[in-house]
């Protein structure tokens, strides 16, 4: 055997036993005679002591390793003198007898360190060194725990773990797909799933009743912090169920993992806030209710009163940061670039303080008297110390979204968004269509799948944009966990649902014809959703990237920069597929 313990485990009660470790030398010190080894593998470091006194020749070769050399060292434990408590092999020391080189190593490109000075795209270049770094294998970790309990709780729960195929036929909803080419079939492309949606219907549809699987799905989107290429979802149907069902299973999943993973007891049932009102109050239907400065309308209050960019307002509406008036012109002017910003958009930002004595100082005092001012706080409810910011614009909902970023930003620099605090919810009542100006059409919020509320078929006739869909997500912390809805089961309602997203009967037939065919042999009620464990993870890690809990990761051109994939195809393999390449140039 190479070893007989891991670097890990030893303890002051091994004194005395003689052992064989193999691992990576993370660091090598020589003092006086003696020559210090620290041995590293996944499960911990040990401290290797060679004495020049007791054996020259062996601490002459301890003296010529490096960092990353591979070793094997036999040797017997010891107690050390000069214990470290920060480790758990801290107490204890080899004395070796004898060094195996099992493989050296170049200087690595960044130090194996938890604090390293390897930029991002080195370690990503060499991400295979940036695993053995203590901080991202407890990711991995972590994230084989997770898998690890959801399948013990779902098979508790009577699921199935069921595979689906991952090359599927290309979907014309939601995102753009991956395409492959099929060398036997010329002229044609599979897709990569963007989720296993209709395959999980189809297990309904087959009886199987409680379906699982922790899953790859393949989106072509611009990628983000909480965005990669490829990710993994636990994906989940059953049979049966109403929204109810569903929420409450899986929100005594989410209560499991938070027990089992991160020590954290939930016992309260998770609010379940309506989208209409997430969209007004928090502007998101992801909203961070770890603290408040929930949104308040001011335009009864603000408007026709000479400012010119109130007055022309459609949207008037602000927050109140308690204790912040100690902010100060150059910090609210840098909130106001910060608003202004291309990805954010909006066209200015005004303030107010409230002052000690209760009195309102604004940005905008000269069009505005103290008691309007006054007015405006009381409905903030702000007292004296308070900051209120206000944006305005010709769209309510964007300028929601452009206030909710600000929300978020001011959570952050006042130190609200703590990551060891959880604020779980649930949103519901998703509006069943959004417009797309880009399509001049409506689309599935959602998908196309997605049941309305029963009370509101009638309005599919009369008022589609008005439907509201039996949907619902997860958030946590402002981040969308996962989310689902009951599905559409009956063949008619799904036809009538194509209709309303603009596809002809033929297409219909053509992109779902074997779902369609499936539901007129008996397709029980169904619903489910599906949790993005990236997600998962990166919040119970306290990241902010699902890279990071993610062992071989894009980055955020969805490029791999250790595998330098995507790259060109020989001309033979292109030949073979029957694909000409036309890239046209760039201006």
């Amino acid at each position: 055997m190479y070893r007989t313990n891991t670097c890990g485990e030893l303890r002051l009660a091994d004194a005395g036993k003689k052992v064989t470790l193999a691992g990576w030398v993370q660091r090598v010190r020589k003092m006086g005679g003696m020559t210090f080894v620290d041995v590293r593998d996944r499960y911990g470091i040990t401290q290797v002591v060679f004495n020049n006194d007791t054996d020259a020749s062996l601490c002459e070769a301890a003296n010529h390793l490096g960092r990353e050399y591979v070793v094997q060292i036999t040797g017997t434990v010891a107690e050390r003198s000069s214990k470290n408590p920060n480790i758990p092999t801290g107490d204890i020391e080899i004395i070796a007898e004898n060094l195996n080189i099992l493989n050296k190593s170049e200087v690595p490109p960044f130090t194996i360190e938890d604090d390293t000075d390897g930029g991002d795209d080195l370690r990503m270049k060499f991400r295979y060194l940036d695993l053995r770094r203590n901080c991202v294998r407890n990711n991995l970790e972590l994230r084989h725990k997770m898998t690890m309990e959801v399948r013990r709780y779902l098979d508790g729960k009577g699921f199935l773990e069921i595979e689906t195929p991952m090359l599927v036929g290309s979907t014309p909803e939601g995102a753009r797909d991956f395409v492959v080419p099929s060398r036997m079939n010329q002229g044609q492309f599979y897709a990569l799933p963007q989720s296993p949606q209709t395959l999980k219907q189809l297990l309904m549809v087959s009886g199987m009743d409680r379906y699982f699987q922790i899953v790859k799905c393949f989106r072509d989107e611009d990628l983000r912090a909480d965005r990669q290429p490829e990710f993994t979802q636990i994906d989940c149907e059953m049979s049966y169920v109403e929204q109810d069902d569903i929420i409450d299973l899986f929100e005594g999943m989410a209560k499991h993992l938070f027990k089992e993973l991160r020590g954290v007891e939930l016992t309260e049932p998770f609010p379940r806030m309506p989208w209409a009102d997430a969209m007004k109050y928090y502007g998101s239907d992801k909203p961070d209710t770890r603290f408040g400065m929930k949104f308040v309308e001011l335009m009864d209050i603000m408007k026709g009163h000479g400012f010119g960019v109130f007055d022309n307002a459609e949207y008037i509406g602000g927050i109140c940061a308690e204790g912040a008036v100690h902010y100060t012109r150059k910090q609210l002017d840098q909130l106001t670039d910060y608003v202004k910003r291309p990805q954010i958009g909006a066209k200015g930002m005004v303030y107010a303080r409230v002052e000690a004595d209760g009195n309102v100082k604004s940005s905008v005092d000269k069009f505005y008297s103290q008691e309007v001012l006054q007015q405006m706080k009381a409905a903030f409810n702000a007292k004296p110390g308070d900051l209120i910011l206000i944006l305005s614009g010709d769209d309510a909902m964007k300028t929601r979204k452009q206030l909710s970023e600000l929300r978020l930003e001011m959570g952050r620099q006042l130190g609200l968004r703590d990551k060891n605090k959880f604020s779980c919810l649930w949103v519901v009542d998703f509006p069943m269509f959004e417009w797309s100006d880009e399509e001049q059409r409506l689309m599935a919020m959602h998908h196309p799948f997605t049941h309305p509320k029963d009370e509101d078929i009638p309005l599919l006739d009369t008022d589609p944009a008005a439907v509201r869909a039996d949907a619902y997500d997860m958030v946590i912390n402002g981040v969308e966990v996962g989310g689902g809805s009951i599905r559409i089961h009956d063949s008619q309602l799904q036809a009538k649902m194509f209709e309303i997203l603009g596809f002809t009967p033929e297409r219909a037939q053509e992109q779902f014809g074997f779902l369609m065919n499936a539901f007129k042999y008996g397709a029980p009620p169904h619903g489910g959703l599906a949790y993005g464990l990236d997600r998962w993870v990166s919040l119970f890690a306290g990241l902010d990237s699902i890279r990071d809990c993610i062992a071989f990761p894009k980055n955020n051109s969805g490029r791999d920069v250790m595998l330098d994939a995507p790259a060109p195809l020989d001309q033979k393999q292109l030949d073979e597929l029957a694909l000409s390449i036309d890239i046209p140039e760039k201006n």
